[in-house]
């Protein structure tokens, strides 16, 4: 996932007001703590004593979970309107707390905080949509947990092509795969062709990305499948699919090199999966077509 672009106050809020989206803005120290009970409607997960058990000393002791996540990524973490942490990342990250025991302790800040804190052991994982790469692996392991694709999204009855989007203006959450990885391989391959480059343009929170195509600062934009599927979804017809997905690649939940804790965190997920939590989870947000079966470890390494 994840120089600033800031929208001007008005558009900002014109556009909140077509999208229904939350507004992300949010201290970077600020936390919220959930129970090991989960909100309402919350898929019903129990705890599995062996799994508990098998802690390392350190979490057991502490009976929380300390978890790294920026909340401006919707559908999968953002804040709801009472400023509290949803989605269904967070979601699958309290029934892992259930599975386990803990309290789940969301540490809220910048996405790219997030793999520095769990190195230096501050949270226990990191949960915000990363795309486990070869070279994120080298910093830490990741517990694979979801499969998405990059979608472009157009302004409704607009035609964009993805594959050939040279002298576009595209809008990125900045520090995301698409601002860092896919579409300057597109600008470079526009330049080399002898035309025109993308202009990029990088916001904070894929909110404000979604609300520059909106109100049309931006010809398209750029995000994981299920957060261009889930923004569409809340502009009132506005935007539409540009092309079909691409470059499926894997959700990794980051945590620190060898740490003893992964290897417990693995069957946790595989639990919730075995055991039908885990789709549930996803049906009640409609990603399931990005689940997984098996949960892996850097899949990236793999290959």
């Amino acid at each position: 996932m994840r120089t600033r672009y800031l929208l001007p106050v008005l558009t900002v809020i014109t556009a909140m007001s077509l999208t229904g989206c939350v507004n992300n803005s949010e201290p970077a120290a600020t936390a919220a703590t959930s129970g090991a009970s989960g909100t309402a409607d919350a898929v019903a997960v129990k705890k599995n004593d062996s799994l508990a058990a098998s802690l390392p000393e350190k979490i057991k002791s502490a009976g929380v979970l300390n978890v790294g996540m920026a909340n401006n990524y919707p559908p999968n973490e953002f804040k709801d309107e009472n400023g509290a942490p949803a989605g269904w990342a967070v979601d699958l990250t309290k029934a892992l707390g259930d599975v386990l025991g803990l309290k789940v302790n969301f540490d809220i800040g910048t996405f790219d905080n997030i793999l520095p804190a769990v190195k230096a052991g501050k949270d226990d994982l990191g949960v915000s949509s990363f795309t486990d790469t070869l070279e994120r692996e080298k910093q830490v392991d990741f517990v694979n947990y979801y499969s998405a694709g990059i979608q472009w999204a157009a302004p409704k009855g607009k035609t964009v092509d993805p594959a050939n989007a040279c002298g576009l203006k595209v809008a990125v959450q900045a520090t995301t795969y698409q601002d860092t990885h896919e579409v300057p391989a597109k600008s470079k391959a526009c330049t080399d062709a002898g035309k025109a480059a993308i202009t990029i343009f990088k916001y904070d929170a894929q909110d404000q990305a979604t609300n520059a195509l909106v109100v049309g600062q931006v010809d398209a934009m750029s995000a994981d499948s299920p957060v261009t599927l889930y923004a569409i979804s809340k502009t009132k017809d506005k935007l539409q699919t540009a092309g079909d997905a691409f470059e499926v690649a894997p959700y990794g939940m980051p945590v620190a090199k060898d740490s003893a804790f992964t290897p417990v965190l693995q069957k946790a997920l595989q639990t919730l999966i075995d055991d039908g939590s885990y789709s549930k989870i996803l049906a009640k947000w409609g990603v399931e077509s990005g689940g997984v079966k098996t949960a892996a470890l850097n899949v990236a390494a793999k290959g």
